[in-house]
């Protein structure tokens, strides 16, 4: 249910996220806002709830909030915009469901993840993981004709964002940014489940990395835009609101929601629910922005979801087989216990025997 109401609320952002880029929204500027407005709302739950769990920082826990900083609030966010400005928030939303395959591959990498090669279930995760990567190409380098929805008639073609008739040019382009942003995303999964390990405190920890974001964010931009101080204004529109929604639901509340499920379920269980965002922006995206989806981005996100599930039934198998070994080793833990109570009991009773004999 958390997953599910994550996929939600990112399906919503990105429909409010893409309708500001339209009216001028900068991404540096967005990013930063929205990260400081996630460590302004959570850090007095942080401070509060967590005081007495909350354990020591260290060099090591440091290097790994700064690392966290900027992987997802500074890399991630600003490619996924930056792409997104390019292309659909549809096409965005699709392209970010190689993301599981890539978590999947770092996870093997950094042992977060069992792999056995002459295993079934996990030669149908590294076929699902190639599936996956064949059908983010499909998207990218294949267009095909449009599909119209019923939903989307005549009167609302004329609201249609100038990015719906990008050229491949700019399509190529923008799909790069959100691959690349893909990685960034997989690699912040990857390192939140290691940082999990040693700072089991996921409000300070959520906290801690919006807060580092912000200022590494707040240097790019500088980088990035100059001394133009007009880009930092905001009005009362859909751009502060994008900030502010996203801040709160997509930041904060979902590094605190990902920091919790996935210490119970992993990190690859964290990123495999995105096909279901891909559905809402779908529906959302064609209806509200009147966004045009074409064959070649339906075909891919179908592959890239049979790869998808070909990952996550190789995972459940996995999941699966740990329950069962765990569970004999618990029996096996309890019969030993038994074993020795019994003997113990025994000894005791022979001492008894003994002691009486001599008596």
């Amino acid at each position: 249910m958390f997953m599910v109401f994550l996929q939600t609320s990112y399906a919503v952002k990105n429909l409010v996220v893409k309708s500001a880029l339209n009216k001028g929204l900068n991404h540096y500027i967005f990013a930063v806002y929205r990260n400081a407005i996630a460590a302004l709302f959570f850090g007095p739950l942080a401070f509060f709830l967590e005081r007495k769990v909350r354990p020591k920082m260290t060099i090591s826990i440091f290097l790994k909030i700064m690392l966290l900083g900027l992987l997802e609030p500074v890399l991630d966010q600003n490619l996924f915009i930056a792409g997104m400005k390019f292309t659909t928030a549809t096409f965005a939303t699709a392209m970010y469901n190689i993301v599981p395959a890539i978590t999947f591959v770092m996870a093997w990498i950094f042992r977060l993840e069992i792999v056995k090669l002459k295993s079934l279930h996990s030669q149908g995760k590294i076929i699902g993981t190639l599936v996956t990567i064949g059908g983010a190409m499909i998207m990218t380098l294949i267009r095909g004709p449009a599909i119209q929805f019923p939903w989307t008639n005549q009167h609302n073609l004329h609201h249609q964002t100038s990015v719906n008739s990008v050229s491949t040019h700019d399509q190529i382009k923008g799909s790069l940014m959100i691959t690349s942003g893909c990685f960034s995303w997989a690699g912040f999964v990857i390192v939140q489940a290691i940082a999990l390990k040693s700072y089991p405190a996921e409000l300070s920890l959520t906290t801690l990395v919006c807060m580092i974001g912000a200022l590494e964010g707040s240097i790019l931009a500088v980088v990035a835009e100059g001394a133009n101080a007009s880009i930092w204004s905001i009005d009362w529109d859909v751009k502060l609101f994008a900030a502010i929604y996203s801040g709160i639901i997509c930041s904060g509340s979902a590094y605190y929601i990902s920091g919790v499920v996935m210490q119970e379920r992993g990190p690859v269980f964290v990123t495999a629910f995105n096909p279901l965002g891909m559905v809402i922006i779908a529906i959302l995206g064609s209806s509200i922005l009147a966004e045009k989806l074409n064959m070649g981005s339906v075909l891919g996100a179908v592959v890239i979801v049979i790869g998808l599930y070909l990952v996550l039934w190789g995972k459940s198998k996995d999941t699966n087989q740990q329950d069962q070994e765990l569970s004999i080793n618990q029996q096996d833990y309890d019969g030993i216990k038994a074993l020795t109570l019994k003997h113990n009991v025994v000894e005791s009773c022979e001492k008894t025997s003994s002691g009486l004999e001599f008596v």
